[in-house]
């Protein structure tokens, strides 16, 4: 595992840096899980297997800095993500994210249009409110939250998923009640608004499990093509992740082939 030292704020982003060929693409995950967790099940799998890939933790999840002075809106991650790329002279990246990560990969392709080549998010927030998991995090005090609610929430949900309470177990409580509270408040100008007026090949996946969904109509109207994992739900990586990296690379190389 690698590590690179940011100046706002002070503390280190660690991530995995994945020899292998093609454009590098760069993941990202969802609120209280870890790329360095999530995702390297996905590149053994046929498509992605050989693929260049940084698997990076946001702050304050994983293995990456926990800072207090920091507020963990996909906004403030995506600041923090842009000089990372910027040191590592990144260019032509593919970028992927997942939920909150969907989002902060959003801002990320706003931030650096011109290095990112195509931009592939997996049921992300796309609207200001948030999702019933991160207002139900939200709804707490957040000093309530680190003394008890992280625990609580733990106990209540990780029986039926394990590996969501391994990643959160070793999340920050505040970094975590900080991201969903960021969520519900949402962005100025909304992520549908940012992912909408972005330029390069924009690409949804949704699992089948979370449907309907009604942008799987409205997203292809405008111009953004979908994809759906089979047998999976919103856990995609867990559920499924054979069909999540089959969609990320069938993505990958629609838009390569059709610009």
């Amino acid at each position: 595992m690698k590590s690179h030292r940011l100046t706002q704020p002070a503390a280190h982003l660690r991530y995995h840096d994945i020899p292998g060929h093609g454009a590098p693409l760069v993941m990202l995950h969802g609120i209280g899980c870890a790329s360095s967790f999530d995702y390297p099940r996905l590149l053994a799998e046929p498509g992605l297997a050989g693929r260049h890939a940084l698997l990076v933790d946001l702050l304050g999840h994983g293995f990456s800095d926990k800072p207090e002075d920091f507020s963990y809106t996909p906004r403030a991650q995506a600041q923090a993500l842009a000089p990372w790329i910027e040191h590592l002279d990144l260019r032509g990246v593919d970028l992927f994210g997942h939920s909150m990560g969907g989002s902060v990969a959003i801002e990320l392709a706003t931030l650096l249009p011109d290095r990112v080549r195509q931009l592939v998010v997996a049921e992300p927030n796309l609207d200001n409110g948030g999702g019933t998991y991160s207002r139900a995090l939200a709804n707490w005090d957040e000093q309530d939250y680190i003394a008890r609610g992280h625990q609580e929430i733990i106990a209540t949900f990780g029986g039926d998923n394990p590996n969501w309470a391994g990643s959160m177990a070793v999340a920050s409580p505040q970094a975590v009640h900080r991201a969903a509270k960021g969520l519900v408040q949402g962005s100025p100008v909304s992520w549908r608004e940012q992912l909408l007026a972005l330029p390069m090949p924009r690409y949804v996946i949704f699992g089948e499990r979370s449907l309907p969904d009604p942008d799987t109509e409205w997203l292809p109207q405008h111009g953004i093509a979908i994809r759906i994992v089979s047998d999976a739900g919103h856990s995609m990586a867990w559920d499924n992740p054979s069909g999540l990296a089959a969609a990320i690379h069938a993505a990958l190389e629609f838009n390569a082939c059709h610009p």
